[in-house]
């Protein structure tokens, strides 16, 4: 897709006769690369090919260069923003015991950027935003670790956000805050669902346990507990122009069951903005003298 024009118009014209879009292309394994800390070489060299395997250095490279190919693919499949992963170099240390050495957050984000800021600019060279899925494991996981990440890479315009709410349940922030907070930097949007059902016995954390028995886990479209009616509500008022694109992931319900539920679930949820104040109809034409006479500030 990187390397022809025709190819990625041959597939776009493919997915346009069945009636499809597509909405992005994603370097989440790849982005992940990007930044691994060494205690997780072996779990991670499964995201690349096997000939960079037990060499991080070169499969970083391997990653940045899928990256470079992915912001050109992206433009040529004439989309304007691409999904990733940050990777995480200071995840290990996410709690703080034993307690982290004055300097090492600091230090751990500025490798960061140094490692995506060629790669900012590549996606920038393209005219492509690439919005980075927020997720634990990661060390943009949070709107902190997020304010972080955009100050080292001095507020670089392509910097922005893939906005999922589902891991914001799973760790118990306001997910409906953060996109006050953030709305102007949110380029894409996830519908994916969870619950979290703390216990006596695990938070949080998870204790370790599979998915059917933590805490917080992943739901079906519907069956958990994500407020999407405030969630698109906010979007709306922001602004927010992007696809509103069905994740799905759980623990119990079969893939093809929340497909065929999750998209009318999407559908009901879109929000035609109106053109004008409900109220309009008792409204009366600008004056400035009337004005001032209902303030008592000029007699009638």
């Amino acid at each position: 897709a990187a390397e022809s024009q025709d190819y990625c118009d041959e597939i776009a014209g493919v997915c346009a006769e069945a009636g499809v879009a597509i909405t992005e292309l994603s370097t989440h394994l790849q982005g992940q690369l990007v930044a691994v800390h060494p205690a997780y070489d072996a779990l991670f060299d499964s995201f690349a090919p096997e000939e960079v395997h037990g060499r991080p250095a070169e499969r970083t490279e391997w990653a940045c260069q899928q990256l470079r190919h992915a912001a050109v693919a992206s433009r040529q499949i004439g989309l304007d923003a691409h999904a990733t992963f940050s990777g995480a170099l200071l995840w290990h240390t996410m709690y703080p015991w034993p307690q982290r050495p004055a300097g090492l957050v600091e230090e751990g984000f500025a490798e960061l950027a140094r490692r995506w800021r060629p790669l900012l600019d590549a996606f920038d060279a393209e005219g492509i935003d690439l919005a980075y899925e927020i997720h634990p494991g990661e060390d943009l996981h949070d709107g902190i670790s997020w304010e972080r990440f955009l100050a080292a890479v001095d507020n670089h315009p392509r910097a922005n956000i893939l906005y999922d709410p589902s891991h914001f349940v799973l760790q118990q922030l306001d997910y409906l805050q953060f996109i006050d907070l953030y709305h102007d930097r949110i380029r894409m949007f996830h519908v994916k669902d969870a619950e979290f059902v703390p216990s006596g016995r695990a938070g949080v954390y998870g204790g370790y346990a599979d998915w059917g028995d933590r805490p917080g886990r992943f739901r079906s479209l519907g069956d958990g507990q994500v407020d999407f009616g405030g969630i698109f509500t906010r979007l709306t008022q922001h602004g927010y122009a992007g696809w509103a694109v069905l994740e799905w992931e759980c623990f119990l319900k079969h893939p093809e069951q929340g497909a065929a539920e999750g998209a009318p679930f999407i559908a009901a949820h879109m929000i035609r903005r109106a053109e004008r104040a409900f109220d309009d109809f008792a409204g009366a034409a600008p004056d400035a003298a009337r004005n001032r006479r209902i303030l008592g500030l000029d007699a009638g």
